[in-house]
């Protein structure tokens, strides 16, 4: 399928993109900007917005959407968290978004470096507004706390899809696991976040239910954004969802009652996170 035009977007030209993505590579960081291919890594660099990757930059699932690598795991470096602190004190940012692969072969999921993170950039970078974009951890409530008492200013988890198509689109997940996810993060008064990809063959009724199921959960900031297919080994898109349905998910998910509604075609989880929490007041 060929892309349409309100899909493609320009080359980054921005000295600010060149001399962070030098840093990053100089410190040695991973980043999912690069590591999922992501469409707006010019946009949010520019801005000074990164988004970076801790437990290693290969994964334990196989969900069918994800550029990320799986396999071949390495065990989780008890220095990371300090290392990833002093890395981001270097760069200058206002905001990061901190995210990880899963790492289902770890009794506690990784949940304990998770929070030694976040306490570490807290320690380095007092000034550094985070958004912890977590796994489910299997659904294991005990974890997700664990990541939500060390106090990121967003904790973020994706649904990624309607409930029809989880068996197919991230197979090693379950809905409730993410609702769950959700809604202990609301309960420990954290601001909750949340993303759905379309284009994947999801009815808009579908669509509809799963903004409900979220705000339900707790969720508070919801992002909507089009799927695009990494290589030819992942699931085919299935439609090119037109920006005028985006804007009525917007419209919908608004009168719902979410605080904040990001939805477009180029959309993604993390794009122009701080302007998404800006919305809560928050930066």
């Amino acid at each position: 399928m060929r892309l349409p035009a309100w899909l493609k977007t320009p080359l980054p030209k921005n000295p600010k993109f060149f001399h962070l993505k030098s840093l990053v590579r100089q410190h040695g960081l991973h980043t999912v900007c690069e590591s999922a291919s992501c469409p707006n890594i010019g946009k949010c660099w520019d801005r000074g917005t990164l988004t970076i990757m801790i437990l290693g930059n290969t994964c334990t699932r196989a969900c069918r959407f994800c550029d990320v690598d799986t396999g071949h795991l390495q065990p989780p470096r008890m220095e990371e968290p300090e290392e990833v602190a002093l890395m981001l004190s270097k760069l200058n940012l206002r905001y990061v978004v901190i995210t990880s692969v899963d790492r289902d072969d770890l009794k506690d999921g990784g949940s304990a470096l998770w929070a030694e993170t976040i306490r570490q950039v807290r320690k380095h970078c007092p000034d550094l507004k985070i958004e912890a974009l977590i796994p489910d951890f299997q659904g294991d409530k005990s974890a997700i706390q664990t990541v939500c008492d060390a106090a990121p200013d967003v904790l973020a988890h994706n649904l990624e899809t309607v409930a029809s198509l989880q068996k197919t689109v991230r197979p090693q997940c379950r809905y409730q696991w993410s609702l769950d996810t959700l809604s202990v993060a609301r309960q420990s008064g954290l601001i909750a976040k949340s993303s759905l990809m379309l284009g994947m063959g999801e009815a808009h009724d579908e669509v509809v239910q799963t903004m409900k199921d979220l705000l339900n959960a707790g969720c508070q900031i919801l992002t909507l954004g089009q799927y695009l297919r990494p290589t030819r080994d992942h699931l085919e898109v299935k439609e090119f969802i037109h920006p005028d349905r985006f804007a009525e998910y917007q419209r919908i998910g608004e009168d719902m009652g979410f605080d904040h509604v990001e939805s477009g075609p180029l959309v993604r989880s993390s794009y122009e996170a701080d302007r998404q929490a800006g919305a809560l007041g928050l930066v």
